[in-house]
Protein backbone atom coordinates (compact mmCIF):
# COMPACT_ATOMS: atom_id res chain seq x y z
CA UNK A 1 0.00 0.00 0.00
CA UNK A 2 0.93 3.20 -1.16
CA UNK A 3 1.98 5.67 2.11
CA UNK A 4 1.85 9.15 2.38
CA UNK A 5 2.45 11.95 5.09
CA UNK A 6 -0.49 14.30 5.06
CA UNK A 7 0.37 17.30 7.22
CA UNK A 8 -3.07 19.54 8.22
CA UNK A 9 -2.66 23.36 8.67
CA UNK A 10 0.89 23.04 9.82
CA UNK A 11 0.66 27.21 9.49
CA UNK A 12 2.93 30.14 11.18
CA UNK A 13 -0.39 31.20 12.72
CA UNK A 14 -0.74 28.14 15.02
CA UNK A 15 2.57 27.48 15.81
CA UNK A 16 5.06 30.57 16.30
CA UNK A 17 3.99 33.68 18.05
CA UNK A 18 1.85 35.46 18.78
CA UNK A 19 -0.32 32.64 19.35
CA UNK A 20 0.51 29.42 19.06
CA UNK A 21 -0.85 26.28 20.82
CA UNK A 22 0.13 24.95 23.97
CA UNK A 23 3.09 23.00 23.36
CA UNK A 24 3.49 23.94 20.16
CA UNK A 25 7.72 23.53 20.62
CA UNK A 26 7.12 20.42 21.34
CA UNK A 27 4.26 19.68 18.54
CA UNK A 28 6.45 21.08 15.85
CA UNK A 29 9.87 19.09 16.65
CA UNK A 30 7.65 16.00 16.39
CA UNK A 31 6.10 17.08 13.11
CA UNK A 32 9.57 18.29 11.53
CA UNK A 33 11.09 14.64 12.41
CA UNK A 34 8.24 13.22 10.99
CA UNK A 35 8.65 15.23 7.83
CA UNK A 36 12.44 14.37 7.20
CA UNK A 37 11.92 10.69 7.83
CA UNK A 38 9.20 10.78 5.25
CA UNK A 39 11.24 12.66 2.55
CA UNK A 40 14.46 11.15 3.81
CA UNK A 41 12.47 7.75 3.23
CA UNK A 42 10.51 9.09 -0.30
CA UNK A 43 7.38 9.26 1.51
CA UNK A 44 5.65 11.57 0.17
CA UNK A 45 4.24 14.38 1.51
CA UNK A 46 1.03 16.25 0.96
CA UNK A 47 0.59 19.94 2.67
CA UNK A 48 -3.19 21.03 3.43
CA UNK A 49 -2.97 24.82 4.14
CA UNK A 50 -6.13 26.38 5.89
CA UNK A 51 -7.64 29.69 3.85
CA UNK A 52 -9.36 31.27 6.86
CA UNK A 53 -11.08 34.82 6.11
CA UNK A 54 -10.12 38.69 5.87
CA UNK A 55 -10.26 38.69 9.99
CA UNK A 56 -8.59 35.47 10.39
CA UNK A 57 -4.71 34.57 11.25
CA UNK A 58 -4.87 32.46 8.35
CA UNK A 59 -5.98 34.92 5.39
CA UNK A 60 -4.17 34.24 2.34
CA UNK A 61 -0.97 36.26 2.09
CA UNK A 62 -0.56 36.99 5.37
CA UNK A 63 2.17 35.83 7.49
CA UNK A 64 -0.12 33.41 9.67
CA UNK A 65 -1.13 31.68 6.51
CA UNK A 66 2.17 30.88 5.42
CA UNK A 67 3.33 26.91 6.02
CA UNK A 68 6.08 25.99 8.92
CA UNK A 69 7.93 24.57 6.38
CA UNK A 70 9.33 24.66 3.06
CA UNK A 71 7.78 22.77 0.12
CA UNK A 72 10.14 21.06 -1.87
CA UNK A 73 9.85 19.79 -5.25
CA UNK A 74 6.62 17.36 -5.69
CA UNK A 75 5.42 17.74 -2.72
CA UNK A 76 1.88 19.11 -2.78
CA UNK A 77 -0.14 21.65 -0.97
CA UNK A 78 -3.92 21.69 -1.39
CA UNK A 79 -5.45 24.63 -0.13
CA UNK A 80 -8.68 24.50 2.30
CA UNK A 81 -12.07 26.21 3.28
CA UNK A 82 -13.68 24.17 5.68
CA UNK A 83 -12.47 21.45 8.71
CA UNK A 84 -12.91 18.38 6.16
CA UNK A 85 -9.82 18.92 3.48
CA UNK A 86 -11.43 16.52 1.27
CA UNK A 87 -14.71 19.09 1.17
CA UNK A 88 -14.17 21.13 -2.21
CA UNK A 89 -10.63 20.74 -2.75
CA UNK A 90 -8.28 18.35 -4.99
CA UNK A 91 -7.09 16.12 -2.39
CA UNK A 92 -8.75 13.52 -3.22
CA UNK A 93 -7.47 13.24 -6.83
CA UNK A 94 -4.09 13.95 -5.11
CA UNK A 95 -4.06 10.94 -2.70
CA UNK A 96 -3.96 7.27 -4.67
CA UNK A 97 -6.97 5.21 -3.69
CA UNK A 98 -4.97 2.85 -1.59
CA UNK A 99 -2.72 5.36 -0.23
CA UNK A 100 -2.34 4.92 3.50
CA UNK A 101 -2.13 7.97 5.09
CA UNK A 102 -0.31 9.11 8.26
CA UNK A 103 -1.84 12.45 9.70
CA UNK A 104 -0.30 14.99 11.96
CA UNK A 105 -1.44 19.18 12.32
CA UNK A 106 -3.31 21.31 13.62
CA UNK A 107 -6.86 21.62 15.49
CA UNK A 108 -6.88 18.25 17.03
CA UNK A 109 -11.22 18.86 17.07
CA UNK A 110 -11.46 20.35 13.96
CA UNK A 111 -9.59 19.58 10.82
CA UNK A 112 -7.43 16.35 12.31
CA UNK A 113 -10.78 14.57 13.27
CA UNK A 114 -12.69 16.18 10.32
CA UNK A 115 -10.06 15.11 7.51
CA UNK A 116 -9.58 11.63 9.24
CA UNK A 117 -12.93 10.46 9.43
CA UNK A 118 -13.19 11.37 5.55
CA UNK A 119 -10.30 9.82 4.98
CA UNK A 120 -11.42 6.77 6.73
CA UNK A 121 -14.75 7.03 4.82
CA UNK A 122 -13.11 7.12 1.53
CA UNK A 123 -11.47 3.77 2.30
CA UNK A 124 -7.84 5.18 3.10
CA UNK A 125 -6.18 3.67 6.19
CA UNK A 126 -5.39 6.33 8.57
CA UNK A 127 -2.63 6.81 11.52
CA UNK A 128 -2.97 9.21 13.67
CA UNK A 129 0.90 10.36 15.10
CA UNK A 130 -0.04 11.32 19.31
CA UNK A 131 2.03 14.00 19.90
CA UNK A 132 1.98 15.49 16.39
CA UNK A 133 -1.74 17.37 16.56
CA UNK A 134 -2.79 20.08 18.84
CA UNK A 135 -5.20 22.74 19.27
CA UNK A 136 -6.25 25.71 21.46
CA UNK A 137 -7.39 25.99 25.27
CA UNK A 138 -10.89 26.16 25.52
CA UNK A 139 -13.33 25.08 27.89
CA UNK A 140 -11.06 21.94 28.24
CA UNK A 141 -7.37 21.67 28.40
CA UNK A 142 -6.26 21.22 24.64
CA UNK A 143 -4.10 17.98 25.83
CA UNK A 144 -7.63 16.80 27.56
CA UNK A 145 -9.27 17.70 24.22
CA UNK A 146 -6.39 16.04 21.92
CA UNK A 147 -6.70 12.89 23.97
CA UNK A 148 -10.42 12.58 23.61
CA UNK A 149 -10.06 12.87 20.05
CA UNK A 150 -7.99 10.09 19.42
CA UNK A 151 -9.82 8.21 21.53
CA UNK A 152 -12.87 9.01 19.04
CA UNK A 153 -10.73 8.42 15.87
CA UNK A 154 -8.91 5.22 17.31
CA UNK A 155 -12.74 3.64 17.99
CA UNK A 156 -13.90 5.32 14.14
CA UNK A 157 -10.64 2.75 13.02
CA UNK A 158 -7.75 5.25 13.30
CA UNK A 159 -4.96 3.42 14.29
CA UNK A 160 -3.08 5.86 16.68
CA UNK A 161 0.46 5.39 17.16
CA UNK A 162 3.46 6.94 18.96
CA UNK A 163 5.89 9.17 17.06
CA UNK A 164 8.50 6.53 17.08
CA UNK A 165 5.54 4.12 16.31
CA UNK A 166 5.35 5.49 12.78
CA UNK A 167 5.56 3.04 9.66
CA UNK A 168 7.60 5.07 7.73
CA UNK A 169 10.68 3.61 5.89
Amino acid sequence: MHQILLLIDVQRNMLLPPEPVPGAGEVSSVITKLLERARAGGVPVVFVRNNGGEADPDFPGTPGWELVHDVLPGERVVDKHAPDAFLDTDLASVLPSAASLVVAGMQSEWCVRETSLAALGRGHAVTLVRGAHATYDGDEAAAVVSRRVEEELAAAGVTIVDPDGVPMP
